[in-house]
């Protein structure tokens, strides 16, 4: 039997047969449950599995157990439609996405007054988001065909209408995620209604239009309802005997994937997006083995119909990696026949300069994609491994668990809508810094392979040619300063999450000091690689933020920050810089960090949390840096 794609989210693998036995054993766990759940989660799961995972995870929870490593996160619900059935779906398919969801549900109908009441259930949980989950039936929306100057009053006030939504909510510091409405199934004129001002289906084009461009520029986001309905049917999506009886806003067999689309949205919010996608090459990038077919042998390029498939592969990667994602090569192989194709195929798209590490060999495919993930300094949670064999498949969820794995149908011509599908790389923003980003994650594999030569550390260093530039918050850098904090979890002391709005609040904040840093250096720019945060108090900066970049580690940049964060405070009057570190399942890499840079430990916590002190006026400055350090926008005192 096939599988939908979407309605059954076929790519991912099937449940197994212990599975409901297996939520039972969850309910009871009372540590690592948050492990066991996500392994559970990541499984195509029909609405009754989802729900018994659900309630496993409320019991792990009512018996006081942990979700760890599960990452904490509040979502506001409000909507004009019965909701309380998508609560346990979400809960439950966040637990694929790292998240251990909490749902804060505003009674039926009630989004205005829960948005607008600053004391309401919603705007008091101090959500980190809310799901504003109207569709057209919440909105005042009549019908006025052939009235143009009716339909954009009836266009502006159900815009209106979302944006005070919207505005009240914000008060509370939550990101809003807003959906774009589902067209009617049903037309008055046919064809003529999308061409007829005030016609159902053009008001609502026109709303969708219109949100989309209210929110550029805003902290909050789009979740793409309308595009969802059209992708597996008008027809299907809208079910009116559902919705006379319980005032359900959309068929129950698609809330998996309703939830699903969700939750990817909550997890890029939280940096959890997959950042790299490893492709096997035979049968996945061409067809046939290039081993025992020879060049001339392989199927790949225009006229043959496999060979169409498989070069849709590429052009998905390589739009990929021109929106930021890393491509990497784990083959087994012998490694001078893999790269054949990428040099003297005449219908590769990809080829050997898009790729930042290629990994040709008969190792096993895990410990390749282990040190794939460990050239790029990347977790293995960013990974995205795409490989035609079920077994290779099987053997790398197996020995790297944390590693995405989309089920393959056996038709070639699915592979590349699959991997889209899958939604592995949803994104919340674009900047000029993500289209560079696959390009300097290559570099950095160059720069690495050039340190493995090196005698000399120093040497090698002063050999990069790097330069710093430091500056504090500005109007420019905001978005990506947003972005880093969000997305930085390994190089991250206290992993704390700021929106752009809060960004934009410490760039004018009297008592915060900010840094943003970038550095370029002879294989080119990495772009900014760190933010830091303070927070004064009398005469202590207080370090609330730190992260930084694992492309650029060991190249002494902390300290280069470290000498930028001393030098500014002795500027401003502070005696004593404070920190602390805060444990992670992923920021263990910065345990030691304050100790390192000559910090005095204060105290130290059962949990593992320590806390650190500098004396700003005994500590020696970092004379011998090997790069150049431009600074900018601290004004005269500061550069003094």
């Amino acid at each position: 039997m096939t599988l939908d794609l979407f309605t059954e989210l076929a790519w991912l693998p099937a449940a197994p047969a212990d599975f409901a036995q297996t939520c039972k054993t969850l309910a009871t766990e009372l540590q690592g449950a948050g492990r066991l759940a996500r392994q559970l989660a990541n499984h195509r799961l029909d609405e009754n599995q989802l729900n018994k995972l659900a309630n496993a995870l409320k019991k792990v929870e009512a018996n006081g157990g942990s979700l760890a490593p599960l990452t904490p996160f509040r979502l506001g619900l409000v909507s004009n439609a019965t909701s309380h059935f998508l609560v346990p779906v979400l809960n439950a398919t966040a637990a694929r996405h790292g998240i251990a969801l909490q749902c804060v549900e505003a009674d039926y109908g009630q989004a205005m007054q829960m948005a607008l009441d600053p004391e309401s259930l919603i705007n008091s949980a101090r959500c980190d988001a809310v799901l504003v989950a109207l569709d057209a039936r919440g909105l005042p929306l009549a019908p006025s065909p052939g009235d143009a100057e009716s339909a954009r009053h009836t266009v502006d006030g159900a815009l209106s209408q979302l944006t005070a939504i919207r505005r009240g909510l914000s008060q509370s510091g939550a990101v809003c995620i807003v959906q774009t409405l589902p067209r009617p199934v049903e037309s008055l004129f046919g064809s003529f209604d999308s061409a007829l001002p005030g016609t159902p289906r053009r008001l609502i084009d026109d709303i969708n239009r219109g949100l989309v461009e209210s929110l550029l520029g805003s902290q909050d986001l789009l979740l793409d309802v309308a595009h969802l309905a059209e992708t597996v049917g008008l027809g299907r999506w809208h079910d009116p005997k559902l919705w006379n009886l319980a005032k359900l806003p959309f068929a129950s067999e698609f809330l998996p994937l309703y939830a699903e689309h969700v939750c990817r949205l909550i997890a890029a919010l939280r940096g959890k997006s997959k950042k790299c996608l490893v492709l096997d090459l035979d049968n996945t990038l061409w067809g046939g083995v290039i081993g025992d077919d020879g060049l001339e042998g392989i199927l790949l390029g225009q006229g043959d119909a496999t060979g169409e498939a498989h070069l849709e592969v590429q052009r998905v990667a390589m739009a990929l990696r021109q929106r930021g994602v890393v491509l990497a090569v784990s083959s087994k192989n012998n490694d001078e026949i893999a790269r054949q194709p990428f040099a003297k195929h005449p219908e590769m798209l990809l080829r050997e300069e898009h790729v930042a590490v290629f990994q040709a060999n008969w190792q096993d495919k895990a410990s390749n994609i282990k040190a794939i993930a460990a050239e790029l300094n990347l977790g293995l949670d960013s990974m995205v491994f795409l490989d035609d064999n079920p077994v290779e498949r099987e053997l790398v969820r197996t020995l790297a668990p944390e590693v995405a794995v989309p089920e393959l149908p056996s038709d070639p011509a699915l592979y590349a809508r699959t991997l889209l599908a899958a939604g592995y790389f949803e994104s919340i923003g674009f900047s000029e810094e993500d289209k560079q980003r696959a390009q300097l994650y290559r570099d950095n594999a160059r720069r690495v392979a050039l340190e493995k030569q090196a005698g000399d550390v120093d040497g090698y260093l002063a050999s990069l040619d790097m330069r710093l530039t430091l500056q504090p918050f500005d109007d420019t850098g905001r978005a990506r300063i947003a972005q880093l904090i969000n997305k930085s979890n390994q190089f991250n002391l206290t992993t704390r999450r700021y929106t752009e709005a809060d960004v934009a609040r410490l760039q004018h904040d009297a008592d915060a000091f900010t840094l943003q840093v970038r550095l370029a250096d002879t294989f080119g720019d990495n772009g900014m690689i760190s933010v830091l945060i303070c927070r004064r108090t009398d005469d202590v900066w207080d370090i609330d933020t730190w992260l930084m970049s694992c492309r650029v580690l060991g190249r002494k940049v902390e300290q280069a920050v470290l000498a930028e964060l001393v030098e500014q405070a002795r500027a401003c009057g502070v005696r004593s810089l404070e920190g602390s570190y805060l444990p992670t399942e992923k920021n263990s890499l910065v345990e030691n960090h304050y100790e390192k840079l000559g910090f005095e430990l204060l105290e130290r916590s059962d949990d593992g949390a320590t806390r650190w002190r500098l004396d700003v006026g005994a500590s020696a400055p970092h004379s011998e840096l090997p790069m150049q350090v431009q600074r900018i926008g601290f004004g005269a005192a500061a550069a003094a």
